[in-house]
């Protein structure tokens, strides 16, 4: 298990592009699983509902946390994505 803590860069928040994009970086590891808890909540990252519902605003801190096959490797693309801003 490997695990580090982001904050969302974005000024909307995660709306659906950044979860969709979440989601789909997430199923495309099926050897990890990738939980994200922001918010008092554990949201696994390949369910876009559950990371709209999670209500995470700009300036939210989430800790990733990877467990499975290639870890680091994975946490890593997810940092990235956090700090790039999903690229908006």
């Amino acid at each position: 298990m490997v695990s580090k803590v982001v904050t969302v860069v974005n000024a909307e928040g995660m709306h659906m592009r950044p979860a969709g994009l979440i989601a789909k970086a997430a199923k495309e590891h099926p050897d990890s699983e990738v939980i994200m808890k922001a918010n008092g909540k554990e949201i696994k990252a390949k369910a876009v509902m559950q990371i709209m519902a999670a209500g995470i605003k700009k300036g939210t801190e989430v800790e990733l946390v990877v467990t499975g096959g290639d870890e680091q490797a994975v946490l890593d693309e997810f940092v990235k994505m956090f700090e790039d801003g999903f690229g908006e």
